[in-house]
């Protein structure tokens, strides 16, 4: 059996090793934030706003040393867990960074520390899902609308209670409301709805994570002069809607195809499928 690695702090472990205490601040607080990355073809792609993101997050928590996380680094460290895992070029990579410190609520410390996983993928291009998603709205919790509310925090309930909804109620994919009752993001991922041949994504504004697919469908749009604007989405559309998808470094763009009875298409959406892979 071929051991599986990690890094941990610029080093090379066994991801079988015991790593953290009980007192690592992301375990007691979700004191951190992560970024999910994707290498195709031995590229990590869209490594300049993974880090920018990044470093933005880590300087909203006032976690020091945002600095090395730049894009050399991402680009450094996937390759070289990528050739020890044997991942043939194509993987999927979770970088968590928290505050490596001691301390109750008010750290001793703001140094980062950070580990870096990795996964493989069959695919060396981002796939439109064949079968549509079937989505509801997740109702029970709301996302707070704040000033971290745009980064990839390590405190993840509400994505989890999500997770449970969709679960027990044999969805694909849960819709996520901000403390507004507007539409803020699915669990995973952006949403981008598609009314009267215009799409329209929540803006950064209503809470929603800042995507770096997000950003890449919204430039490809511009740069292929198709309409998208940022706005506060009352949920009811949906009722209305001609397409949606969702969007994340990941999988790249997935269509849904229900929600309740209301049936969509994804013509629009194919169109920026087949936009995306041609990068």
């Amino acid at each position: 059996m071929q051991l599986e690695y990690i890094i941990h702090n610029h080093q090379l472990i066994n991801a079988n090793q015991q790593i953290l205490t009980a007192r690592n601040r992301g375990f007691r607080y979700g004191d951190g934030l992560f970024e999910s990355m994707r290498m195709c073809d031995g590229k990590l792609k869209f490594a300049e706003l993974h880090a920018e993101r990044l470093q933005a997050g880590m300087k909203a928590l006032k976690i020091e040393g945002g600095v090395l996380f730049d894009a050399y680094f991402l680009k450094q460290k996937t390759a070289e867990l990528s050739r020890k895992n044997k991942l043939k070029d194509n993987a999927r990579f979770r970088l968590s960074v928290y505050r490596d410190g001691e301390g109750l609520y008010t750290p001793e410390s703001n140094e980062a520390g950070y580990i870096l996983e990795a996964g493989p993928m069959m695919d060396n291009s981002y796939h439109l899902n064949k079968k549509g998603l079937i989505v509801s709205v997740y109702s029970e919790l709301a996302k707070p609308v704040n000033m971290l509310s745009n980064y990839k925090t390590s405190n993840s309930q509400l994505y989890v209670m999500a997770g449970l909804f969709k679960q027990q109620n044999r969805l694909d994919e849960a819709f996520i409301l901000n403390q507004h009752g507007f539409l803020c993001e699915s669990i995973s991922s952006n949403i981008f709805v598609v009314y009267d041949k215009q799409i329209y994504t929540p803006a950064l504004s209503e809470g929603c994570i800042a995507g770096v697919m997000r950003k890449t469908v919204m430039n490809l749009a511009k740069e292929n002069n198709i309409s998208i604007i940022e706005a506060q989405i009352n949920p009811e559309v949906l009722q209305a809607a001609d397409e949606v998808f969702i969007t994340n470094a990941s999988s790249g763009i997935r269509w849904v195809m229900g929600y309740g009875r209301k049936r969509y298409f994804n013509e629009i959406t194919k169109s920026m499928s087949a936009l995306l892979n041609a990068l």
